[in-house]
């Protein structure tokens, strides 16, 4: 039987926080939990990640790995704040048309939210907790229309909230509108499921219903030197939970449609994180971060099944964190995938539909990059967008595509 899980939002539409009530019994929630692996649900207290230590061997770094790639001038990096453990950023096109940059803060337990031309810090919504509207070690960030969708490590779920903007003062010649986000918490789903989430994409699969794929890094413990002991490959067919969202008036109805995950050596993802999706090929990236297999880019179908290709093996040398797709209606486009060197990340460029190697940049200053954002639509400072990336665990960066197009050949509008 499906399993849901919602959140109803409450009916006074000025409270910043809806009252939510979960639809997920406790029945259907002890036999999901029954049927998946045994694993330590808590196995990475704070900040241990599943890579951290295999990372943090050596410390791979650009500048000693002779890796070809241009260096391109950041067009902003936020102020650095250290403590809030900065992970993945999104960013919301509000109806004026300003662009907002929203990022999880791991250490912070909620969203840093900035203005996405400057980069300035306006704000921060939630705090610790597991009602609504407050968060547990929040990772991965998508944004789809007016929703944002937030992974929780700790809480074991993906929370939905809602964007808006406060009611417009009459608008006076010459004065900028400087109205701020709004979020508001609309429902949570996963609960039943999840373990170790960290990463989603999010898609529309017909009007008023979304698919979410949320990857999940269930660990089977630790060893005596603290690094997570990945579960064997039999149990590794959960590693990506699906879940469809029909949209309605009030809190989006989630229904579980299963879970999947190859279990041969060669298709296995052992540590996930970073998944991202192109319908019109039919086709999943998923990063594999896991040194000793080799890190790269796993490709699965849309069914959820191994294509039996695995991109940039050899090719990332650090790790492989954050993806983004620059897409056209015709199929054209380019992958970015990053690979985490420590003193300057590193992003790879592939044809979207060959996946065919084109190229790589690099930042002035970011490094040590987990989640990236792509904004395709454009804005004032970037008429034709902008690619974000997370800094060294405490700021977000951000590229004019206009340059990253122009330094390595590729195309700045679909339409050129």
């Amino acid at each position: 039987m499906p399993k849901f899980s919602v959140l109803a939002a409450g009916l006074a539409a000025a409270a910043s926080v809806a009252a939510l009530v979960s639809c997920a019994t406790p029945q259907a929630a002890r036999s999901a939990a029954d049927a998946a692996p045994a694993i330590a649900a808590d196995a990475r207290p704070g900040d241990n990640e599943p890579d951290r230590r295999a990372a943090e061997a050596g410390d791979p770094l650009l500048a000693q790995s002779g890796v070809a790639h241009q260096v391109l001038a950041e067009a902003f990096l936020t102020a650095s704040t250290p403590d809030d453990n900065i992970d993945s950023p999104a960013i919301w096109r509000a109806p004026n048309g300003r662009l907002w940059l929203l990022a999880t803060a791991k250490q912070g337990d909620g969203l840093a939210i900035y203005d996405g031309d400057n980069g300035e810090r306006v704000g921060r919504y939630g705090r610790s907790g597991a009602a609504p509207g407050q968060f547990r070690r929040p990772n991965g960030i998508a944004v789809s229309g007016d929703l944002a969708f937030v992974v929780e490590r700790d809480n074991h779920r993906v929370q939905v909230l809602h964007l808006s903007l406060p009611p417009a003062r009459s608008a006076q010649p010459g004065v900028a509108d400087k109205r701020t986000p709004q979020l508001r918490p609309l429902a949570s789903f996963g609960e039943a499921e999840l373990r170790q989430p960290y990463g989603l994409w999010v898609r529309q699969t017909a009007p008023g219903t979304l698919e979410a794929i949320v990857t999940d890094a269930y660990m089977a413990g630790e060893d005596a030197n603290g690094d997570a002991i990945a579960p064997p490959l039999e149990q590794l067919g959960r590693r990506l939970q699906r879940y469809e969202l029909t949209l309605g008036a009030g809190a989006p109805q989630v229904r579980h449609l299963g879970a999947f995950g190859d279990t041969t050596a060669a298709g296995a993802i052992r540590v996930p994180e970073s998944v991202w999706g192109d319908p019109a090929h039919d086709r999943l990236l998923i990063a594999e971060e896991d040194l000793a297999a080799g890190t790269a880019l796993r490709e699965y179908g849309l069914d959820g099944r191994y294509r039996g290709r695995t991109i940039g093996q050899g090719l990332f040398k650090a790790q492989a964190e954050g993806i983004a797709l620059w897409q056209c209606a015709d199929g054209s486009g380019y992958w970015i995938a990053t690979d985490q060197y420590k003193d300057r990340s590193l992003f790879h460029v592939f044809d979207r539909a060959s996946l065919q190697h084109l190229g790589a940049f690099a930042g002035r200053s970011v490094g040590n990059t987990d989640g990236v954002w792509l904004q395709q639509t454009g804005s004032v400072r970037f008429p034709d967008g902008a690619f974000y990336a997370v800094h060294d665990d405490q700021a977000v960066a951000a590229f004019d595509w206009r340059e990253i197009a122009k330094t390595l050949g590729l195309r700045a509008q679909c339409q050129a």
